[in-house]
């Protein structure tokens, strides 16, 4: 009886196996964890089926039984002698610290893996310990070596046949070549490396790795047409594995931005609270913080500044130095040293070319504000500099637009309006809408001042349009309050109490408070409102203080 129960149980646990790894084949990841677990309890899994659970356990997002289990799955290979996979589950368990920060085990882990190859014939576990050293050559600034370390890694991968190597090595050179200005060349390989990954070439686990990289490396040089096509391309990945989790909040956050970028905000903050959600759940991943920088962006672009604030702060705790968008929002307050000194700091710190050209980019508008316009000279001439060197249609149309609006700074606004209808035309072409009213703002500010109020008019009635598809508050009120002044005899129609109250108001002083700076009533500072409001055409707050700043009041 005994001997009947225990063969019923051997064959119930080899059926439990065998669906275990049908449906990791399947990409059923849930259903392969369960049933690959369930047959290790009933007797401890073989390393090779070992391994899949551990792989099924970091699709699912198990992370801490993914690491458990891919330490197990190294000892028993190492108990059995099997050198090279004890050897590449080390590799393994030192990339994944690695790419978590966790140097110190990265570190230990690597080296064992290193130690256990010592003397040992060349094999493609040697290929797999090139990543690492290529991974902190292009974290620390060294392209170069990187590149080189990627290289080698990618032969040694076509040496052994190995398809993941080769594809990762594939997206390191890539990426590598990006940041050397190399362009053409490092897109032509990170399409290459999507090929295979598209194609089912390449295991889940690096898929997704490669994936999100290749991503990355299209906001670096800001390749929207690319990123569109490869982040669709990671949604159809992610939705043929219903239980896959890592990977998803990455591609919530790309999408996010896409569509902030092509003018869609509702959607893009839909999708940015649905990454922040899915990527702090349930432990939060550090990508939790460009999801919550993402909501910022979009929040303060509405004119949403309290939720704008908020979600900042929350994008803080997790990136260093998530964007400009805090010093931008403390611009559109009328805080200008603030922002002044927000950007000033950011300028100082961020290197990252990705991250840099948008600082930058706002490091001009901030500073004109501030009236540096030698700082803002400086800051356009860096821009211009990226332009060149990395000849995306992006980096032209940024600087070419700070080109102009320091040149229309400068009292040029003949040069300034050849400029910038050069990055208006750039920014149409990438079909990037707001940025195309900022550059037409500018356009019609350069055809005032060259006493072309008719046609200043056109661009500014032009863009209000736009602003109110977009539902962009704080630029439309602004616009509001330059179409209400274009085509005057320029006197201002205020008294000078009104004149007084509206700086008061562009300060974002309350009425309580500006009752108590001016010494009258809040009735009286009620009535000096709505006074401003119907000479100058206006219907609110940030209208007149957009007025006021737009006509050099404060």
């Amino acid at each position: 009886m005994n001997t009947r129960a225990a063969a019923k149980r051997v064959s119930t646990r080899g059926e439990v196996l065998e669906q275990g790894r049908e449906a990791f084949q399947k990409r059923a990841w849930g259903t392969a964890f369960a049933r690959l677990t369930e047959a290790d309890r009933e007797m401890p899994l073989e390393p090779g089926d070992l391994l899949l659970l551990g792989q099924a356990a970091q699709l699912i997002g198990r992370d801490a039984e993914a690491a458990d289990l891919l330490a197990r799955t190294h000892q028993a290979f190492l108990s059995r002698g099997e050198t090279q996979f004890a050897a590449r589950c080390a590799f393994w368990m030192g990339f994944r610290y690695l790419l978590s920060g966790e140097f110190a085990q990265s570190g230990g882990w690597l080296s064992r893996a290193a130690r256990l190859l010592d003397g040992q014939p060349e094999c493609v576990e040697n290929g797999y310990l090139l990543l690492p050293t290529g991974y902190r050559s292009f974290h620390s600034g060294d392209a170069t070596s990187a590149h080189a370390s990627f290289v080698q890694a990618t032969s040694i991968g076509e040496r052994f046949g190995d398809r993941d190597l080769v594809t990762m090595g594939l997206q390191g050179q890539g990426r590598a070549l990006i940041r050397r200005g190399e362009i053409a060349r490092g897109v032509a390989l990170l399409d290459e490396a999507m090929v295979a990954v598209v194609a089912g070439e390449v295991s889940p686990l690096n898929a997704g790795g490669v994936f999100c990289s290749v991503l990355d490396a299209c906001g670096e040089i800001f390749d929207l047409r690319r990123a569109q096509e490869w982040t669709s391309a990671l949604e159809r990945w992610c939705e043929s594995q219903p239980d896959l989790v890592p990977y998803r909040g990455h591609c919530l956050i790309r999408r996010a931005e896409l569509l902030q970028w092509h003018g869609s905000w509702e959607d893009s903050l839909e999708w940015a609270r649905r990454a922040a959600e899915w990527l702090g759940r349930p432990t939060p991943q550090p990508a939790v913080g460009s999801a919550y920088y993402q909501v910022g962006e979009i929040q303060r672009l509405r004119g949403m500044f309290a939720e704008a604030e908020e979600a900042y702060r929350l994008a803080g705790q997790w990136l260093r130095n998530p964007g400009p968008g805090i010093a931008q929002l403390q611009l559109a307050r009328g805080r200008i040293e603030a922002a002044h000194a927000a950007i000033r700091r950011m300028a100082d710190e961020v290197q990252d070319a990705c991250q840099r050209c948008r600082v930058l980019d706002a490091y001009v508008e901030i500073a004109l504000a501030a009236k540096e316009p030698a700082e803002a000279g400086a800051a356009s001439t860096e821009l211009a500099g990226m332009g060149e060197r990395f000849d995306v249609p992006f980096f032209r149309a940024l600087s070419r637009r700070a080109c102009g609006a320091v040149l229309l700074a400068q009292g040029n606004p003949r040069a300034a309006l050849a400029e910038l209808r050069q990055s208006y035309a750039l920014w149409c072409d990438l079909q990037v809408p707001y940025e195309a009213c900022r550059a037409r703002l500018l356009i019609a500010a350069a055809c005032r001042a060259l006493g072309e109020q008719e046609d200043a008019r056109l661009e500014l009635t032009g863009v209000r349009e736009e602003l109110e598809r977009l539902g962009a508050q704080p630029d439309l009120a602004r616009v509001d309050a330059l179409l209400g002044a274009t085509g005057s005899s320029g006197e201002c129609p205020l008294t000078e109490r009104e004149m007084q109250a509206l700086r008061l108001v562009a300060a974002g002083l309350t009425n309580r408070e500006i009752a108590g700076k001016l010494a009258i009533s809040e009735k009286t500072v009620a009535r000096h409102l709505s006074n401003i409001f119907i000479k100058l055409n206006l219907s609110t707050r940030t209208a007149a203080a957009a007025y006021a700043y737009d006509h050099g009041m404060v």
